[in-house]
Formats: structure tokens, sequence, C-alpha cells
């Protein structure tokens, strides 16, 4: 590797600049209230990301992967940036590399949403298409190679690319929007894991401003992630997720187990059935991820109901349901995959009718 001179560090600062000022024209997302009834005594929020210039949680993590890269000469003038990504974080790493004049060269499976492969494209990306997810790591270390490029590998990197302390990390977004809120700071932050990043992030945050908060994770079924927290003396393995963009079939190195107070597994079908009921609720459009993250928010909302306690429950709405016009949002294409979200929209229904969790079929 021939370390960069005079001309690449020139360079990298330019990359960087551009980068920043990308950021510093961006206002902060939205931090929505959820209509719930009043006598529940609880607050719920949802952290809108989808409201990003590439529409997801995920553009967070792009940028700071980037910077990572790049203070560590990693980055350099025509590198050829690699990801292994199911869709999103790639569409955000499309974007800033097209920033920076760089090719990009995403590997997914093939059964990533059409949506996101057009916005990859759009972007300038490519994209590179495997079978399982188990094979995505080894392809994008080998294109990497071969084109002499760069694997941002965001399985790896995400938990230490972010500023745990702060510097605007969704965390700390997060507490300053709650400010004047009846309840600032929230019983319980509630977050899927992909990377396992956002998780770190925020579960690090907490404990370092000494914060009561909780942090609770939320899982698909079968991914590796819940069984490596619940038994952390075995090695768990997985299967490959359902739910796009969160779960997977290994433990990945960007989750930190020890950050977290609390893991609930979800049933895919439960995901789907609360992303719809979302938008039912308050004309939110979300993906099935935020699903998953909104299954977990309403039984720990049960949970201080039940108890008498008031608070403010926050969680994140990922990205946005257009993305999954032909998959998640399709009723035939749910019916073809097994996923029947009716029992599980059931069981929203008769919790907001009652405050109370009714016991899963």
């Amino acid at each position: 590797m021939r370390f960069s001179g005079g001309q690449d560090r020139a360079w990298s600062d330019e990359a960087i600049r551009r980068i920043e000022a990308e950021a510093n024209r961006s206002a902060d997302t939205h931090l929505f209230a959820v209509p719930v009834p009043e006598a529940w005594g609880v607050d719920i929020y949802l952290k809108d990301e989808s409201t990003h210039r590439t529409g997801s949680l995920k553009h967070r993590l792009a940028r700071s992967l980037f910077l990572f890269g790049l203070v560590n000469g990693w980055i350099r003038r025509g590198t050829t940036i690699v990801e292994a990504s199911s869709g999103s974080t790639a569409v955000s790493e499309a974007y800033f590399a097209q920033l920076l004049g760089l090719p990009f060269v995403a590997v997914m499976t093939r059964s990533t949403s059409p949506e996101k492969i057009v916005l990859i494209e759009k972007y300038g990306g490519s994209c590179h298409f495997v079978d399982e997810a188990s094979q995505m790591y080894e392809a994008a270390e080998r294109i990497a190679e071969d084109s002499g490029g760069h694997y941002m590998d965001q399985f790896t990197y995400a938990e230490r690319a972010t500023d745990w302390r702060g510097n605007n990390n969704i965390a700390e977004s997060i507490f300053r929007q709650l400010e004047h809120e009846r309840f600032p700071v929230p019983e319980w932050v509630v977050v899927g894991a992909g990377t396992g990043g956002t998780s770190a992030t925020i579960g690090r945050y907490l404990r370092y401003h000494r914060h009561r908060t909780r942090l609770a994770v939320v899982d698909p079924e079968h991914s590796a992630f819940y069984p490596t927290w619940a038994r952390p003396d075995q090695t768990a393995t997985g299967r490959p997720s359902r739910i796009e963009g969160i779960g997977r079939p290994r433990p990945e190195p960007s989750f930190i187990p020890s950050v977290i107070d609390e893991m609930i597994q979800v049933p895919d079908a439960a995901s789907v059935a609360a992303s719809r009921h979302l938008l039912a609720l308050t004309g939110l459009s979300a993906g099935p991820s935020t699903g998953t993250n909104l299954w977990g928010v309403w039984q720990l909302a049960a949970q201080l109901i039940a108890t008498g306690q008031q608070g403010s429950i926050v969680s994140i709405l990922c990205d946005a349901g257009e993305r999954y016009a032909c998959s998640y949002n399709s009723d035939r294409w749910l019916a073809e995959h097994g996923l029947d979200p009716t029992t599980a929209l059931t069981i929203l229904e008769e919790f907001f009718a009652t405050g109370i969790w009714p016991v899963e079929r």
C-alpha cells in the first residue's frame, strides 16, 4: 500500500470538509409524539430517521464510517468503496461516495427490496448479488481486494466509528429534543440491531451521562443477537432475518451485549403488523424494522401501565414504508413468505382498547 503524500492529504482534507458541510446543511430529524390514550400516563416518541437525505437511520452510520475511513487513511482519492449491506446502509454509503466522487459497490442478497436497489443505482452505486446473507462478507472482501478498494465493514466498525459521548450522535439528539417534555428522561429507549452500532452508541451514552434510562433491544425471530445476549457463555448461531435491515445469522463484532438492559424477541409477522398499525394510528408509513421496534415499545408500555408507573419511551422510525411497496406492504408477497399479520394486529387493537397486553396467541 502506498501511503498518502501531500496531494492525497489535500484530497482527504477536502473530502472531510464536504462531509462536514453536508452535515451542517442538514436539519436534525423530528421526534414524533405518538398519540396514545391519556389514561396510560405514558408518552411514546419516535425519532423519525426517514427524513435524512438518504431516507434512513443509516445516513448517520454512513457519514461516520466515511469520516472514520478518511481519518484513518483508508479512503483516498479514487478508492473504490465496498460494503456488505441488505440495503439502507448501501443507499447511504452510495450517496456519500457520490459526494466524494468515489466508485461504490454494494454486496447484498438477491432478496433485497427492488426499491433500495434503485436508490443505490440512483446515487451512482452498483450492486453485486449473493444468494445467502452469510456470503456477503467474503464477497465484499474479495471485491475490495481485487479493486484495490476499501471494504467499509459496517458490522465491525459501526460501534467505534460514532462518538458515544455525544458529538451530535442520535442519543444526544434524542435527549436534547426531550428537554421540554413532561418526562424528559425516558424510562426506555428501544432499538433494533443490524450491526449493533446504534445500540452500542446509545447504551454507552446512557451510562456515560449517568441516565437512569434503560436500553431495550428488539430482535427478529431466528436472529443470533438475542441468544448471544441471553446466553453469553454459549456460541450463538441464527438464520438470515426476514426483517430487512435487522437481525443477523451470526453475532457481529459491533454488537455489545453488556450495554443492553433487556432484549425482546419479536415474531416477524408482528413486525409487519406493528408497522401497519402505526400507519393506521398516525399516518406515518414505516418499514418492518420500525414495526419490530414498536412491538417492543408496546410491551414495555404495558408493563409501565400495569405497575402504575408514568414515564416516556423513545424508539426509532428507521425508514419509510415506501421502500417496501413490493414486499412487506404487499399482501401477496407476505402470503408467499408465510407472514400473516392478522393475529398480531388483533393483539395491538386489544392493547389499545384496554391498556393490557394480551396473552399472545
